[in-house]
C-alpha cells in the first residue's frame, strides 16, 4: 500500500476512555519520505505534536500534548493505515509514557475537503 498522508487532516471516530483524545481533536499530518509528523488540537488537548516513521502501511510514533487542564503527557503509539469508504483510517494501539501507562486504542479517519 503506498498511501500519502502529507497535508491531511484527520478527526477521531473512536478512543478509549482513557484517552485525552475525542471527536472535535483535529490532527493534521504531513509526510516527507519514512518520516511523519502532525500536530493536533481540539476538544481535551490545547496542543499536541507527534513523530513517526512509516514502514508499509504501519507507522511508529510517539506523542506529546498539553492537555485543558495544564498536563502534559507523552506516549507511544503503533499505528495500520487502511482505507474504508475511500477514506484513509488510522486504527491506533497506543500506551501513556506518564500517568498510570496505561494502553488504548484509537480509530481516526481522514477528514475530506468539500
Amino acid at each position: 500500500m503506498n498511501i500519502n498522508l502529507n497535508n491531511k487532516k484527520f478527526k477521531a471516530l473512536d478512543n478509549s476512555s482513557n484517552g485525552d483524545v475525542t471527536a472535535d481533536t483535529i490532527f493534521h499530518y504531513r509526510q516527507e519520505g519514512d518520516k511523519i509528523w502532525a500536530s493536533y488540537a481540539g476538544g481535551n488537548i490545547e496542543l499536541g505534536t507527534l513523530i513517526g516513521k512509516l514502514n508499509d502501511n504501519k507507522i511508529i510514533l510517539i506523542y506529546q500534548q498539553l492537555n485543558l487542564k495544564g498536563e502534559f503527557l507523552t506516549g507511544v503509539c503503533n499505528t495500520e493505515i487502511t482505507i474504508k469508504n475511500e477514506k484513509i483510517q488510522l486504527n491506533e494501539k497506543w500506551q501513556w509514557t506518564c500517568k498510570d501507562y496505561s494502553k488504548g486504542d484509537s480509530l481516526l479517519e481522514e477528514i475530506k475537503s468539500s
